[in-house]
């Protein structure tokens, strides 16, 4: 006689276990809030389709805060078995100049999306849209909708606590901190990070990138570019650096980054550059030999004294690691994604509650994080997967 299985939610974690779950083991049933399926999927394809990144395994893993936890999961259901995987339903991809990946051209994320869901839904897997789960009864059955679910396994996929228009609110959380499930209060991550800019230099810089840079913060690196904006600073060439940043915030209410405005060269080749440059006006050797833009030598100026700007020296080593201090995070609906949720020490190592026997977490609302660049929905899918192989096991 075939078990149940009650999949509590319909992100990407979700729908992947459903997907590698054996269906003539189980009968599968994913209840989800909203009316349909995957939107905070969809939302992540608004500004590009990005479904994970080619990078090496090892590379990919040293992504994840802590590296560890996926780890297993990840090495089991790579970047390409994932590529693999959406190819044989009929998603191609392709590997952008940033080598992310992507959907082929033209293959839209609604598109994704409901390849996937038919996937699901020729195979057996049984939808229940507008279901709210609310608590446990005394037996540890799940209560969705003021009805007592029955399920021999239960799976919880109910996301983190960013974008509340998807349905991720993280209001799950106190019933679960309730149920005696060690859980870590949500913060914002891959977000705006607030720096109080001189006025002057905003005024002129307002929504101007920062290109081919690289910013430090404790001893990790991140190498991409940033918008300057009112609230600070945003861009995928910060938001990899969301854990270092949130930390040093969390100890001392500011965080220290450094950048490097010309990672290309090395310190010797940057003062070289501008010492045998033909020109002896400062500003035009940073435009002409060093390629520098316009806002990076509008930071120089505003925030390096005449002295230390006219010292070539000095200007040199400001260019290659160039500080900053921050004092906030953006408010958790405007983060990209966030962390907090179900203490990893509350799970085993196939995400199965400690206090709740045969019931597990997978995905984002769990406390691991990661940058954006594909490395959130390949967290989720191999989660989801690596969950599935395990239940198939189950004799």
């Amino acid at each position: 006689m075939k078990k149940e299985i009650s999949i509590i939610g319909s992100g990407p974690s979700a729908l992947f276990l459903a997907a590698f779950l054996d269906l003539e083991k189980y009968n599968v049933t994913i209840f989800e809030k909203n009316k349909t399926a995957g939107r905070k999927f969809l939302v992540a394809g608004k500004g590009g389709f990005n479904l994970t990144h080619s990078e090496s395994i090892d590379e990919l893993i040293d992504k994840y805060t802590p590296t560890t936890f996926l780890k297993k999961s990840i090495t089991s259901f790579t970047n390409q078995n994932f590529r693999d995987w959406l190819l044989k339903i009929g998603i191609p991809t392709y590997i952008g100049s940033s080598k992310r990946v992507y959907p082929k051209e033209g293959i839209k994320p609604i598109e994704v999306l409901n390849t996937i869901l038919k996937y699901l839904e020729d195979k057996g897997v049984q939808f229940k849209f507008n279901h709210l789960f609310s608590t446990w009864d005394n037996e540890n059955n799940i209560i969705i909708n003021d009805k007592i679910i029955k399920s021999d396994f239960t799976v919880f996929a109910l996301g983190g606590a960013s974008w509340k228009v998807t349905g991720s609110d993280g209001n799950w959380l106190d019933t679960f901190t309730s149920k005696g499930i060690k859980t870590t209060p949500f913060e914002a991550s891959n977000c705006a990070f607030k720096i109080n800019w001189k006025s002057d230099f905003l005024k002129k810089n307002e929504g101007k990138p920062l290109k081919n840079i690289a910013i430090y913060c404790d001893s990790k690196q991140q190498k991409g570019e940033v918008v300057i904006t009112k609230f600070g600073l945003e861009g995928n060439g910060i938001y990899g650096l969301s854990p270092q940043i949130r930390h040093q915030l969390n100890l001392a209410n500011k965080a220290k980054i450094y950048i490097d405005f010309k990672p290309a060269f090395n310190l010797e080749k940057v003062t070289l550059k501008i010492k045998n440059a033909f020109s002896k006006n400062t500003t035009q050797i940073l435009k002409k030999e060093l390629k520098l833009s316009s806002s990076v030598i509008d930071l120089l100026k505003e925030y390096v004294t005449k002295e230390d700007y006219l010292n070539l020296d000095i200007l040199s080593k400001k260019i290659k690691k160039f500080p900053l201090e921050i004092i906030a995070v953006n408010s958790l609906d405007k983060a990209i994604s966030s962390v907090g949720g179900v203490s990893l020490t509350a799970v085993d190592n196939h995400g199965q509650l400690n206090v709740l026997k045969n019931q597990f977490c997978i995905g984002e609302m769990l406390n691991w994080d990661a940058p954006t660049g594909g490395y959130l929905i390949q967290g989720c899918v191999s989660s989801g997967v690596s969950l599935a192989n395990c239940l198939n096991k189950l004799s």
